[in-house]
């Protein structure tokens, strides 16, 4: 019966090969096994290596990177703290990984020392673990070197350092063989790394002292050099100052206010001649200009005057106008006045002075003032260059102290340096060793093997080409599944051995499972072809070593057990095994037959079990192709008359043509195939060239079957279930 695969096929659709999960779970069970031992010898490859390891420690340390500081100082530092963002911590991380670190870690704790990181001072063993001395060998500077590097790349194998998520805290792990150790160095890690910031401040620190220092000493001597140069550049130019201005200037403004005061002098004595003068033009006798209204003299003289006003006034009422005293007084008036109209032309002789005096003088200071201006004009001039000068100076002069200044806050800040991170906890002393964690390794080795074992299966079953069960043949071979003859061996009971030959097997044991399964073969045979009877059955394989003359030889047992009459004709010309069955020397046989030289009954052999045979005989050669001939035809004709079935035992198909051309003669062919052996191409191809050769296949025989192998992994097939029912064939 087909498939529905096969049944596509036949539609003309390719048939594909789904999955089966049964199928896998028989293949599974087929090769459990080789499973077992994949995975044992997996699962031991992994772990014992693994419980073979030195424990190993492991110790966390955590350090915190704190943006916050305490200032104390009202000094800025030279090296600023460390910003928190993520950058940063990587670059705080990486740092604390560096080799650097490692190597003050190294000479700190002098690991150099210690056996677990320098191979060359461990105890080496002698004769009977007798410790042995070993002589220091001199090293060269680069073997020296070498030696160190390889030191700190085994210290760094044991660290590990991390990020807690995107916190500012970093983790510091070291993983040694001893507990204390791995403590000791976590803790150590994590101190230097806080010095190693303290030394870089403080190293900055100096570093920028230092540098400062140098500065000051260029800068003073420059503010030195320009100040000279200002202060010469001065001198010769003319240029001195005092209060902020120069020499030039400072006489030019007092020159300026002269020349404005000696110019109001001028401007009043001018006015007051000028008035005195209009007076005078006006008919005034002078005696109310402004200068003889405050000269004393003619006040006195007008003091006298007004007496002797007066007294001629009383004389000339007592006396008369020609009284002697009366005309003494007048010429005594007359006198006065004369004496006030002189000092009248006195004074305005005197203003006519003072106006003169103060036009020379205004003319003398306004010289003054153009002799001083001209003179500022060059010192103007030379004041570009002297204000460049001290610009440059002034530069040179306040770059000095701000230098000064920043020297006096570095060299105070000298010794108060401070880390930008803290150490939030120390490591411990672990409990218990972190590697190897044998539970969970054992687990991670059971998975590990049960994987490579379920790929090994996996591996083995798509590079087993073998078919094992009928489904197989059905499903992989488009072919009909005739029946599964056992290994004879396989049916024996555990502690028994078979001896008997396959056919007195079958002789002594009729009801055992391997003439059933001749007894299966047969059934299918008879009902292969419905409507057809099927007398000529051509028994043939692939490839040799398939147990095609046992096939053939039992089958015919069989059927001559229930009544029939059957012949085995030899027809592989090449093995003629079929002599062997016999058990004695054959003279003649089917060559003969065909030659004309012998006749069918001369050749044909009974057994004692009543199956007759058509054998080949031993020296018989022939060059001639003998199955395509008229007579091989005629042979088969007259096998047919006498015998119910005709069984040919033919060469296998691949090597040997003999067979193709044969199997067109019969009416049924059985393809032999070996369980779990024959390639699953070589019975394709087989199959091919008989279905070219018009051969009628009736279906695929699996040979010399492992009962008790079947029984795992056969789902479905008669085999599974063969330790169920085989005590209905022990008997």
């Amino acid at each position: 019966m087909k498939s529905v695969d096969n049944m596509s096929s036949e539609a003309g659709v390719p048939a594909l090969p789904s999955f089966d999960l049964r199928a896998v779970i028989s293949d599974f069970r087929r090769f459990a096994r080789f499973f077992i031992a994949v995975f044992v010898l997996v699962t031991l490859a992994i772990f014992i290596p693994i419980l073979m390891q030195t424990p190993t420690y492991t110790s966390f340390s955590n350090v915190m990177i704190d943006p916050r500081t305490m200032n104390t100082s009202p000094v800025e530092d030279v090296l600023s703290g460390l910003p928190a963002d993520a950058a940063t911590i990587d670059t705080e991380v990486e740092i604390i990984s560096s080799r650097a670190l490692a190597q003050r870690v190294v000479t700190s704790l002098k690991l150099a020392e210690d056996a677990e990181f320098n191979p060359d001072v461990r105890e080496k063993k002698g004769l009977f673990g007798a410790a042995k001395a070993d002589k220091a060998k001199a090293l060269t500077p680069l073997q020296t070197q070498y030696r160190d590097q390889a030191i700190i790349d085994r210290v760094l194998a044991g660290l590990k350092v991390s990020r807690q998520g995107m916190t500012r805290i970093i983790t510091i792990s070291y993983t040694s063989q001893s507990a204390e150790k791995s403590t000791q160095i976590a803790n150590e890690w994590a101190r230097l790394y806080l010095t190693q910031q303290i030394e870089a401040k403080f190293e900055a620190t100096k570093e920028a002292n230092s540098w400062l220092n140098d500065q000051l000493d260029e800068l003073r001597v420059e503010v030195l050099e320009k100040e000279a140069a200002v202060q010469n550049y001065m001198i010769v130019n003319n240029l001195m100052s005092a209060q902020g201005a120069t020499l030039t200037e400072q006489e030019i403004s007092n020159l300026n206010q002269t020349h404005a005061s000696v110019k109001v002098d001028l401007a009043e004595a001018e006015a007051r001649l000028a008035t005195a003068k209009r007076q005078l033009a006006a008919g005034s006798t002078g005696e109310d200009v402004g200068e003889a209204l405050d000269s004393q003299v003619i006040k006195d003289l007008r003091q006298q005057r007004t007496q002797v006003t007066r007294r001629i006034a009383e004389m000339e009422s007592r006396y008369g106008p020609l009284h002697p005293e009366i005309i003494k007084a007048k010429r005594e008036l007359q006198d006065i006045d004369s004496q006030i109209k002189s000092e009248i032309q006195r004074i305005i002789s005197n203003l006519e002075a003072q106006a003169s005096v103060q036009r020379q003088r205004s003319a003398s200071v306004a010289g003054s003032v153009g002799q001083a201006r001209g003179k500022l004009v060059g010192n103007n001039r030379a004041m570009v260059r002297l204000n460049e000068l001290q610009r440059e100076a002034e530069a040179s002069r306040t770059l000095y102290e701000s230098y000064l200044d920043r020297f006096k806050q570095t060299a105070a800040s000298g010794g108060i340096e401070k880390t930008d991170a803290r150490i939030v906890s120390r490591a411990s002393l672990p409990t218990g060793p972190s590697a190897p964690q044998l539970k969970l390794s054992f687990i991670l080795a059971m998975m590990c093997g049960l994987g490579a074992a379920v790929a090994a299966v996996l591996v083995r079953r798509a590079l087993d080409s073998g078919l094992v069960t009928g489904t197989d043949v059905e499903t992989l071979l488009d072919q009909s599944y005739l029946a599964g003859i056992p290994a004879l061996a396989s049916t024996a009971e555990s502690g028994t051995k078979i001896t008997s030959p396959p056919l007195e097997f079958i002789q002594q044991r009729p009801l055992s499972v391997f003439a059933e399964g001749f007894r299966s073969l047969r059934a299918s045979l008879l009902y292969s072809r419905l409507g057809e009877s099927v007398k000529v059955i051509a028994v043939t394989s692939s490839l040799p070593g398939e147990g095609k003359t046992t096939t053939s030889v039992c089958l015919a047992q069989v059927m001559v057990q229930a009544g029939q009459s059957v012949v085995v004709v030899d027809c592989d010309l090449r093995r003629r095994s079929v002599k062997d069955v016999l058990g004695f020397e054959v003279k003649s046989g089917l060559l003969e037959v065909l030659a004309g030289t012998a006749t069918l009954d001369e050749v044909i052999v009974k057994d004692a079990h009543g199956v007759q045979y058509v054998p080949l005989a031993d020296n018989t050669y022939t060059p001639k192709e003998v199955f395509g001939s008229d007579a091989m035809d005629r042979l088969l004709a007259e096998l047919r008359e006498r015998f119910d079935t005709v069984i040919l035992d033919t060469a296998p198909v691949l090597p040997v043509v003999d067979t193709r051309i044969l199997a067109r003669k019969a009416d049924a062919t059985i393809m032999l195939l070996r369980w779990r052996k024959t390639p699953r191409n070589a019975v394709t191809g087989a199959l091919s060239l008989l279905e070219t050769a018009g051969a009628k296949v009736t279906g695929v025989v699996l040979t010399q079957v492992d009962m008790k192998e079947q029984a795992r992994y056969g789902y479905g097939d008669s085999g599974y279930y063969y330790n169920a029912y085989k005590k209905y064939y022990t008997e």
